[in-house]
């Protein structure tokens, strides 16, 4: 089945930073596994060091069917022509399994709009697209390149309705999904990550969800998001509350979890990456990710598909 804009990403997919504290062989394996157990997508971000295209490519060398995502590339490391060059490599060696996400990230720069700004790396992309092969000579993939916008506000969502294959969100409640498409309209891809977390106890759970929690609250971009999903300040201070932490992270058994993790789709969403929090740096959670491919992927055979390094 083809999903909208053509990206078949599956319903479900991983979201993780955990490869940010993983050595090579260490991630490749995880990937190869992520791929036996079935799951169909990666989303990985660029925050901690990883440089986001090079870290894609890792991930599609180490597997054969796996989808990657940027979740996201910052637009700032690198011209528009540089990430154009990559990303075209990517869907040239592997044809329909990279989507590059790209979002105003990193660090801060006073006096720009992200609206405006993401529009002219937009602007900057194209042009290297329809550029003379003779200034720009690398051959065109046959898969089209794809990509995906991270977008909050109406008008980023706008944005990824008419100039991308759709939007990706993150830390957002349920209805906000259903707004996004509501905005995004039937055809855009809209595809929402959210965290999980794998303990039953509230106060406990409720703990690790406010210490996931607590570096958004700092920063005035993310509590202007929350404003607009209509968290009050009682809601965003003293770590949040339980109203505001439960709709962020969905904690619980995995009964549990996973209904709630549906009614992102019941509410517009055509993908969720699932990010599971609670694990220490260095650790793994692929037996979260075990959990989770039971509750959340369609009944096959397991096998460890992946190629050796």
């Amino acid at each position: 089945m083809t999903g909208r804009h053509g990206l078949d990403l599956g319903t479900f997919g991983i979201y993780t930073f955990d490869f940010e504290h993983q050595p090579a062989a260490g991630i490749r394996d995880a990937v190869q596994e992520l791929e036996g157990l079935g799951w169909p997508a990666l989303w990985v971000p660029e925050l901690l060091g990883r440089e986001a295209l090079t870290h894609a490519g890792f991930l599609l060398a180490s597997s054969r069917r796996l989808s990657v995502v940027n979740g996201i590339a910052q637009i700032w490391p690198r011209r528009a022509r540089s990430t154009y060059g990559a990303a075209l490599l990517l869907a040239d060696a592997y044809p329909g399994r990279h989507v590059l996400g790209l979002g105003f990230g990193g660090e801060p720069r006073p006096g720009v709009k992200p609206l405006a700004a993401m529009a002219e790396y937009l602007d900057r992309l194209d042009e290297s697209a329809t550029a003379d092969p003779a200034a720009l000579p690398n051959p065109r993939p046959t898969a089209p390149l794809r990509r995906l916008l991270a977008a909050y506000g109406p008008k980023m969502l706008e944005l990824a309705r008419d100039r991308a294959d759709g939007a990706q969100t993150y830390h957002v409640n349920v209805a906000h999904t259903a707004q996004a498409r509501e905005i995004l309209g039937p055809d855009a891809f809209l595809a929402v990550e959210h965290a999980v977390l794998f303990e039953t106890d509230p106060a406990r759970a409720r703990a690790a969800a406010r210490a996931h929690l607590r570096g958004y609250l700092e920063t005035p971009y993310n509590i202007a998001k929350f404003r607009r999903l209509g968290y009050t300040d009682d809601d965003l201070s003293a770590g949040g509350s339980d109203r505001f932490v439960d709709d962020l992270v969905f904690w619980g058994d995995p009964d549990t979890i996973t209904r709630k993790l549906h009614a992102h789709v019941t509410a517009g969403a055509d993908h969720v990456a699932v990010q599971v929090i609670g694990v220490q740096p260095g650790e793994s959670a692929l037996p979260h990710w075990r959990l989770l491919a039971e509750a959340l992927l369609p009944a096959q055979p397991r096998a460890h598909t992946g190629v050796s390094g």
